[in-house]
């Protein structure tokens, strides 16, 4: 080969090396210094200390190993050589022992270098096995506690699995050289046979072997131990994989099931017998030299393969099968036993619901609060019309609704709230300065209630506009900046010589300077050059605007800000703002979940499967400054005590949560709907009805807009959060509901809430309804407004217009021992991109409402001030209100007719034209 490429591709491969090794040490100490400022150096250095010494030890025993065992195999005083043809590489090439010895011992460190890498990125579980702390529950099998298959197994197998990898690779590299050096004869294993022929005629290079007379006793003994220390490995693996088949499904349930118990069991304690019996015969192979024993026992392992891929089918299908029930009962015990633990459904306290008393206006007037707090503004809608009516400027963009309760003028309100972030693509001039320093921060936040509409059918908002102003002195906000949100990701310096944009006013701009602690001081030349290298921007290295005071923030997304922090728990998708003493927080819900608990089945979380899951943290991220603070909302939970143990600085007691923010810990809906979507199957504890799915439920399944998702399907309904009055309470509170629906029908069995206010916190409601009473459920109730005819007459009315109408979610609204039904309708010109709300449906039983406003809607059901059960009689209003509604709406259709908008004039003309028909005597 040429010794110029051959110079070439080594300069090309230093080169590529030195700059990875440049840009991860330039990351590893701008990483530092990021942690240091938010406060979590413990995490950064134990993971990475962690690391080092995982890679460190690993790898360095993985390189011994290796080394030695190639270098024994190398160790003769005859020399060899390989022969590989032009064919192959170009140029024919020939290999002496010298030469392999060197290539050997680069190969042999580069993969003890990839093994101490695959070692260190399993620092987590290190760790974990190191500090776990016990389940204090024994799998129902082995006896075994649930921290041994959470944090042991996964190690063991780590461990297993690197040192078979390694002995196996050694066995492998040893016998091929002793092949070349002519030690080994294999003849002895394969009878006569021509290795240079064969070689040849696949294709392969000529192997030019020394011919001895025999297997030298060393080599012989070498291969003999390799090959009995990897089938130890084979057998230990086998006998672990016993505790695997509690985490796995083969029967009707997921974990170990009748076959399992009494088939494979005994099969795998066989095999790892094998497998001993195997490495034993591998050894005495070595030392004397009789392969016969080692030929007899692998061959008694591949039968023990082979009998355990046949027998348990066979077994399952003449023995289980025509018995399964009857076998198959503890195993499906066992199930939901432990399904029932892992999620948390053991705790569900269950409620049976006569469903025999009919609602009536007392019952309406007595849940006052509740109605009054009924969410008629969906998520989308409410989202697109603050997109027109609050972003002001291009620059600013309303990515989520986050829906909260709030305590205003003494009484409990459910609020949507958005925050007003900046997003930086959308700047009409995208230069450096403007990305970087200028526009830095979004500001303020839209907020209002969930349930009041002004006149031309927009949301009523408590806070608005720049700077934001508020109608309510508890949603006043005195930070409104806000620096850390859901789009902001990309870095910004601050406090530098660069006027930053605070917000626009009127023709002119405000600008201010960042008062707050959150960001790396760039305080010095190498500091900016270090960051300059990470994000690829010479410029922040020759600005002339920044300055020793200077501050880089970066990782101000705040999911990705506190996955960073801690890497090892599992967030919820929705983080949510609040308003607390005039100042903006973030709080994100995270998780503790695993996959290896025995017996639980597992459901999808956010790309992976868990079977165990518990909200152990809440997360609290300042919006101006970043601060975070994680908090141990589960004390009780096996994980989080063990994460605590690893980082006992990181999670702070509840208990010193600010107070202001107690108020606002809500029930998260990730957890909420695994909850649900396992209690559909495992609210059944009889092993009988469980077998035959006899009572599963189901949680509808609603189109909304008509939209479906990919395949065809259509979404089922999403947990809503809601303030109510439970049936037995004595006062409203926050609560998140899902109602069930019996499996194929559409009738409703039952609804889960999880609690969300004071000491009722976490815990969880599932209220019955009786199996021989009809009550309505979504499906249903949507059918007959469908079929009803006055709302299908008023949706083709608008839809022949040149409007488009909205169908907005279905709420189902416990009221005392019943449901009540509310769904709102959106209108939105074809021209336009403002959703009004201009209908509000009321659904009891078999009586449907379409009126502009809920309470109209309740008055034309249930009566008014009457006592007395629903009559679908029309509600009188006085004179002077219709008079007012009048005036109203003809104020409003002149607004329709001057902005050319004639959808919305007629629609105003016919409202005007019903109010006159009604003041008629």
């Amino acid at each position: 080969m040429n010794m110029t490429k051959i110079f070439s591709w080594a300069f090309i491969g230093i080169g590529v090396a030195f700059f990875i090794f440049f840009t991860s040490i330039i990351a590893l100490i701008t990483d530092w210094w990021w942690f240091s400022e938010v406060g979590f150096t413990e995490i950064f250095i134990k993971s990475l200390s962690t690391k080092v010494i995982l890679g460190l030890t690993v790898g360095f025993f993985a390189a011994a190993f290796l080394l030695t065992n190639f270098l024994a195999a190398m160790r003769s005083k005859i020399p060899w050589t390989l022969a590989i043809p032009e064919a192959l590489i170009g140029q024919a090439l020939s290999l002496n022992n010298h030469i392999v010895k060197k290539v050997g011992i680069v190969a042999c460190l580069f993969v003890a270098l990839l093994i101490g890498l695959v070692a260190a990125s399993s620092w987590q579980d290190v760790l974990k096995f190191l500090a776990g702390t016990p389940f204090g529950q024994t799998d129902p099998l082995f006896g075994r506690d649930i921290g041994f298959y959470v944090f042991s197994l996964p190690v063991y197998f780590l461990g297993l699995g690197l040192i078979r990898t390694l002995i196996l690779l050694s066995l492998i590299v040893s016998a091929i050289i002793y092949i070349l050096r002519g030690s080994l004869d294999l003849s002895v294993l394969f009878g006569k046979f021509n290795l240079n022929s064969l070689s040849e005629k696949l294709g392969g290079p000529p192997i030019k072997l020394v011919k001895h007379s025999g297997t030298d006793p060393a080599a012989r003994l070498h291969i003999g131990i390799l090959l009995s220390l990897f089938l130890v490995t084979v057998a230990t693996s086998t006998y672990f994989s016993l505790y695997n088949l509690l985490t796995a499904q083969s029967g009707p349930v997921f974990g170990a099931a009748f076959t399992d118990a009494n088939v494979m069991i005994p099969i795998i304690k066989i095999s790892v017998f094998t497998y001993g019996l195997a490495a034993i015969g591998a050894l005495f192979y070595g030392v004397s030299g009789n392969i016969s024993p080692l030929v007899g026992t692998i061959s008694l392992t591949v039968v023990m393969g082979l009998i355990s891929g046949i027998i348990p089918g066979v077994f399952q299908k003449l023995v289980v099968a025509p018995n399964e029930l009857t076998r198959e009962t503890p195993f499906i015990k066992y199930n939901i036993e432990a399904t029932r633990k892992a999620y948390g459904l053991d705790r569900i306290e269950e409620r049976e619901i006569a469903a025999d008393k009919p609602i009536t206006n007392a019952d309406i007037a007595a849940n006052n609060l509740t109605i009054k707090n009924v969410r008629l503004w969906d998520r989308a809608p409410l989202l697109s019309t603050f997109s027109q009516i609050q972003e002001i400027r291009t620059y600013y963009e309303f990515a989520s609704v986050d829906n909260d309760r709030y305590t205003i003028d003494g009484e409990v309100r459910q609020i949507m709230l958005s925050p007003r972030e900046l997003a930086s693509e959308s700047l009409p001039n995208k230069a450096w300065i403007n990305e970087r320093l200028t526009f830095t921060h979004g500001y303020g936040v839209a907020a209002g209630p969930v349930n009041q509409v002004t006149p031309e059918g927009l949301p009523v908002l408590f806070v608005k506009d720049l700077p934001p102003k508020s109608e309510v002195k508890e949603l006043a906000v005195t930070r409104p900046e806000i620096y850390y949100g859901e789009i902001l990701n990309d870095y910004v310096i601050t406090k530098t010589k660069s006027k930053e944009f605070d917000y626009p006013k009127g023709e002119e701009n405000v600008y201010t300077t960042y008062a707050g602690r959150g960001g790396v001081e760039l305080n010095s030349l190498v500091r900016r050059f270090l960051y300059a290298f990470r994000f690829g921007s010479l410029k922040m290295l020759l600005s002339g605007d920044i300055t020793s005071e200077s501050r880089i923030l970066y990782n101000r997304n705040v999911k990705e800000r506190v996955a960073t922090i801690a890497p090892f728990l599992t967030y919820d998708r929705d983080p949510y703002l609040v308003i607390a003493e005039g100042k903006l927080y973030w709080i994100i819900d995270a998780y503790t979940s695993t996959d290896r608990y025995p017996y639980s089945q597992p459901l999808p979380l956010n790309g992976s499967k868990v079977n165990y899951i518990r909200n152990s943290v809440k997360a609290v991220v300042d919006a101006y400054d970043g601060a975070t603070k994680f908090y141990q909302a589960d004390p009780d939970d096996p994980i989080i005590k063990t994460y605590a143990n690893m980082f006992p600085n990181t999670f702070r007691p509840l208990s010193d949560l600010p107070k202001s923010l107690v108020p606002h810990l809500r029930y998260p809906e990730d957890i909420f709907s695994l909850q649900t979507a396992i209690y559909t199957i495992y609210h059944m504890d009889d092993p009988q009805i469980f077998y035959n799915k006899e009572d599963q439920w189901e949680i509808p399944a609603i189109a909304v807009e008509g939209e479906q998702q990919a395949e065809g399907r259509v979404p089922v309904m999403t947990p809503r959060h809601m303030i109510m009055k439970l049936p037995g309470e004595k006062k409203e509170e926050y609560i998140l509901m899902l109602p069930f629906t019996p499996r194929a029908k559409d009738n409703l069995s039952a609804w889960m809430v999880a609690r969300n206010d004071g000491q009722q916190y976490g815990k969880l409601v599932v209220y019955r309804f009786p199996k021989d009473k009809l009550v309505f459920g979504p499906k249903q109730v949507i059918g007959r407004i469908n079929q009803d005819a006055e709302v299908s007459r008023q949706i083709s009315l608008w839809d022949q217009r040149g409007s488009a109408v909205i169908q907005g979610s279905l709420l189902a609204i416990p009221i005392e021992e019943s449901l009540l039904y509310v769904r709102p309708l959106y209108l939105k010109a074809d021209a336009g991109k403002i959703p009004e709300l201009k209908r509000v449906i009321v659904a009891y039983e078999n009586k449907i409402a379409m009126e502009e406003t809920l309470e109209a809607g309740l008055a034309r059901l249930f009566g008014a001030g009457t006592g007395q059960p629903a009559k679908p009689a029309s509600v009188i209003i006085p004179t002077d209100n219709l008079t007012k509604q009048a005036a109203e709406t003809y104020d409003a259709a002149i607004r329709a007719q001057r902005d050319g908008d004639w959808g919305r004039y007629g629609e105003e003309i016919r409202k005007l034209g019903e109010i006159l028909n009604k003041l008629r005597p």
